[in-house]
């Protein structure tokens, strides 16, 4: 490809229409450059209007994107089950999959982004910790009272911070605030971190000196300007309620490995459940690093994701983690399944990646009705994959939170749902299916930034 040819692809990627980018490329391919002497002088001329338009259509671009921002607040990305950091999975991105790095896309869109990595299996609780000092920095404190209770250690990682200037106010008197974005189980992790941070924790309180309480513990830290979860279990999946979660995390092992280009005993992972005492040692195969995890007593405690993701631990969390009044939440809900006629079961549509196809035909006609559990009807039928579309839309099971749609202007203190995703599965919706994620993004980063300060 020749300069002009890479030129062409830039302009798409920055968005140009086909008008602008099949002007362009008229007046510079190949039978052009081969013009005689006396159409050269026309080309110089077309070519000079070209870089004008060019140029007006950043002018106006940056200055619209500019006149409508309200804020300058950084998202910062949340992976959920099952994720993992920028340098893991040789480069490959959690968040952009086949379609590239999301991440980069909005940061040269003028949106600042950054990545968070948190424990792929962890309980939300221990995910929050994580995410505080992995975004502010310092070492994770998961709670005098957590630990003790659990039966972990009380410290983790070190982080260096990816924003340590987090509520840090600045030479206007105004907080700096981020935008957290969840998929999946991010979609939980987040709530927990906004409530944390607005509320903390009465119970770390009374169990910690003062001296010795993390800060996050403490609340009154309204540093969080929204919280946005796409294709978050509100509510629990009736997949981990049904068969459990462990058997799909090794099937996602061997899905993500082989589309790394490696074998399995290659994989470059980590499960950061260093608090159990389960990091990896030196020298050791992935294999039996994922044997010792697998084989572990995590598994039967509540402190793990399996539990926070089936719908009991969905409903526990839904008591705890309210939407608080100064935030603005958004939600956004997926469906890959269609309707039998006679049954009313759900099935997954043929675009739907052959991963997820038998927890979709599962989730699509499980039923359940037991004292003192959560029932799910054939209401919960409808989803993508791994994540009914009743759940996906906010937190109703044990919650008092309002769900209202969006219409155009976000509302504080309630969940502005963004609606349903048809054709589009659990993994799509980052860049693990045919569905490219750039342009569903650069939209969500827009309307974040127009969010008031």
């Amino acid at each position: 490809m020749d300069l002009f040819g890479y030129i062409v692809f830039y302009l798409q990627d920055l968005g140009f229409s086909q008008t602008y980018v099949r002007y362009f490329y008229f007046f510079n391919s190949s039978p052009s450059n081969q013009c005689h002497n006396q159409d050269m002088a026309l080309k110089e001329v077309v070519m000079n209007r070209f870089i004008f338009l060019l140029l007006s259509f950043f002018v106006f671009k940056f200055s619209a994107q500019a006149a409508n921002q309200q804020n300058s607040y950084p998202i910062v990305l949340v992976h959920g089950l099952f994720g993992w950091d920028r340098d893991e999975v040789f480069n490959v991105k959690y968040w952009g999959g086949f379609h590239g790095d999301i991440q980069n896309d909005l940061n040269r869109q003028g949106y600042k982004t950054y990545t968070a990595a948190v424990g792929p299996v962890s309980s939300n609780w221990d995910r929050a910790c994580e995410l505080y000092a992995y975004i502010k920095g310092g070492t994770v404190d998961y709670g005098k009272a957590h630990s003790a209770k659990m039966g972990h250690a009380r410290f983790g990682r070190t982080y260096p911070g990816i924003y340590n200037q987090w509520g840090s106010v600045d030479q206007n008197q105004e907080t700096k605030k981020i935008h957290l974005v969840g998929h999946s189980q991010g979609g939980q992790t987040i709530r927990l971190l906004a409530q944390l941070m607005a509320e903390g924790s009465a119970e770390e309180v009374r169990a910690t000196p003062a001296n010795d309480l993390s800060p996050l513990f403490l609340g009154e830290r309204h540093w969080i300007s929204s919280v946005t979860a796409l294709f978050a279990p509100h509510n629990g999946s009736p997949l981990a309620d049904a068969v459990g979660l462990v058997p799909m995390i090794e099937s996602l092992i061997k899905f993500v490995a082989a589309m790394s280009g490696v074998r399995e005993d290659q994989f470059f992972y980590d499960f950061k459940l260093d608090q159990w005492g389960l990091a990896r040692r030196p020298q050791e195969s992935f294999f039996n690093y994922k044997t010792r995890v697998f084989k572990s007593q995590i598994w039967q405690t509540k402190d793990v994701a399996t539990y926070d993701l089936s719908t009991d631990g969905a409903k526990a969390l839904n008591g705890i983690a309210k939407a608080q009044p100064e935030i603005f939440y958004f939600s956004a809900a997926g469906k890959n399944t269609w309707e039998e006629i006679f049954t009313g079961y759900n099935y997954p549509q043929i675009n739907m990646i052959e991963l997820l196809k038998p927890t979709a035909t599962l989730i699509g006609s499980f039923t359940r009705n037991q004292p003192n559990r959560v029932r799910i009807d054939s209401t919960w039928w409808p989803n993508d994959g791994l994540v009914p579309v009743t759940s996906a839309k906010g937190p109703t099971v044990g919650s008092q939170d309002i769900i209202v749609n969006f219409k155009g202007q976000a509302k504080a203190g309630r969940w502005n749902y963004l609606g349903l995703y048809l054709a589009t599965d659990h993994t799509a919706i980052v860049g693990w299916n045919r569905q490219e994620p750039a342009g569903f993004f650069r939209s969500l980063a827009e309307k974040l930034s127009q969010l008031p300060k």
